[in-house]
């Protein structure tokens, strides 16, 4: 049990109706999961406000609301909070009730459109190599230690994540990296919670069926920054156009890395193929399991957050070359007819225009590229033309297929990605809605040393249709269906 005034530390107060000096048992913002003398959190979501639900919470126990508006019948016994926005209160609040569990650990978050999952993966295995236990909170997955967490969100609910970090410090856990999904900071999942450092990867087209406008979207991630205190440090990519904005209103000591311009960390690369990448880090030459160019931002970032974590140079350096490939990011296959495939979890632009140059960069020039690609549904609309467009460009032959259609048409979202091809590229187009015909044709298709890149899912293992996830696997299919080839 937790008193009620505890855990309203630094919430903004609007109105208070009863005692905050009762105690709770714990906190929910479903009221499908409030315990008796529990506190319900009424936040405002998308498409359900919790404030329609405050008399069901207070019917299965709750005995404390906190709430934007205060209702209309007012029950006694219960008290009341009112406050400003219960999303922003709910990251306060779970983080009192936790014991501020962050402020415990040295805890590094990442945050950009692409990249998150990658550089929060590779510090994780790394730090793991230097001898630390260590927490991630992922895309793919979180870990406490060796202990695998099936992941549901990039970044989870705020009570969620306050208790995987409970979890994280009762384990022994020194260091916690994770990603920080621009959702998560306009929610205010991340409210509460302090962080020792934060990256940033890079900024491009994605959710702007959230955010709206680019503007909103940059203002999101930059409010990430804001919030980091001068005892924080920030790690920013040079190179990118956003990156020295995202560092301008922020306390944190600010370090930057780049690729094409002078930072205090900078990464060249000599030698970009399938078994490796060939780099110089501040003038120190390593070798690297990872491929592409952006993986280069990604490995010189980790390094960096090394460096400000006091671990020795030639230690990281050794330990970096040791890392492997994340699940689901330029993860490949070659058979014994010579065919490449590649699984990537590109599903923005700016990612699957890199994943395409990274292969363009490394292919002798007489291998067709065929790419297969999709756009997701109930999300950003307008970068499904530009999607089609860059893989018509980058590639010698297009399939547009489905991605996770959710609760729109297949062929809807295939009609707005077919807009972004241009005429003369009609004739190198297919259009496959089932999405694993999309990839036995692919692979038929393919002759020796040819390259399919098959993109958007990457380490997800299920289709979502219309509300229900089905089992499915780009790297399975494609290895099955190359293999029955083969023989």
């Amino acid at each position: 049990m937790k008193l009620l005034k505890d855990i309203l530390y630094k919430v903004r107060l609007v109105g208070v109706i009863g005692s905050t000096n009762s105690s709770v048992s714990s906190i929910a913002f479903d009221s499908r999961s409030i315990e008796r003398n529990g506190l319900f959190v009424a936040t405002r979501g998308n498409s359900v406000d919790g404030h329609q639900f405050i008399d069901v919470a207070i019917e299965s126990g709750a005995k404390a609301i906190v709430c934007e508006t205060m209702p209309e019948k007012i029950i006694s016994g219960v008290t009341y909070i009112q406050v400003e926005n219960s999303n922003h209160a709910l990251g306060l609040i779970a983080s009192n009730f936790f014991g501020n569990p962050s402020s415990k650990l040295k805890l590094i978050g990442v945050t950009g459109t692409n990249g998150k999952t990658t550089t929060t993966s590779l510090l994780f295995d790394l730090f793991q190599k230097l001898g630390y236990k260590v927490g991630l909170i992922s895309t793919v997955v979180y870990k406490i230690g060796e202990k695998e967490i099936k992941s549901t969100h990039t970044t989870p609910n705020a009570i969620r994540l306050n208790e995987l970090f409970a979890q994280m410090l009762k384990e022994g856990c020194d260091l916690c990296f994770m990603e920080v999904s621009s959702h998560a900071i306009h929610q205010g999942r991340v409210e509460g919670i302090e962080f020792a450092g934060g990256v940033f990867t890079n900024i491009t087209h994605d959710h702007l069926d959230y955010h709206n406008t680019f503007k909103e979207y940059i203002g999101v991630k930059k409010a990430f920054f804001d919030g980091l205190s001068n005892d924080a440090f920030a790690v920013t990519n040079a190179d990118d156009k956003n990156g020295l904005v995202m560092m301008q209103n922020t306390k944190a000591e600010v370090i930057t890395v780049a690729r094409k311009t002078d930072a205090d960390y900078r990464v060249k690369v000599i030698e970009n193929q399938f078994s490796g990448l060939q780099l110089t880090i501040n003038g120190t030459e390593i070798w690297v399991k990872l491929i592409g160019d952006f993986n280069a931002y990604n490995l010189v970032s980790v390094f960096a957050v090394a460096k400000q974590l006091h671990e020795d140079e030639l230690e990281i350096l050794t330990q970096m070359s040791l890392l492997n490939n994340v699940e689901g990011r330029f993860e490949y296959i070659k058979t014994a007819g010579g065919v490449i495939a590649i699984v990537d979890y590109a599903h923005t632009p700016d990612a699957l225009k890199n994943v395409l140059k990274t292969i363009s960069n490394i292919r002798t020039g007489n291998e067709k590229v065929i790419t297969v690609v999709g756009c997701g549904g109930d999300r950003d609309r307008t970068k499904r033309p530009v999607m089609a467009s860059i893989a018509c460009r980058l590639s010698d032959k297009v399939i547009l297929t489905s991605d996770n259609p959710r609760t729109e048409n297949p062929a809807t979202i295939l009609e707005e990605m077919q807009a972004g091809v241009e005429p003369l590229d009609y004739k190198k187009t297919l259009t496959i809605t089932d999405r694993k015909e999309a990839i036995k044709t692919a692979s038929v298709l393919a002759e020796e040393n040819d390259i399919i890149l098959i993109a958007g899912k990457g380490h997800e293992n299920y289709q979502e249709i219309n509300g229900e996830r089905f089992p499915f696997d780009d790297l399975e299919i494609v290895s099955e269906t190359l293999k029955m080839l083969d023989k």
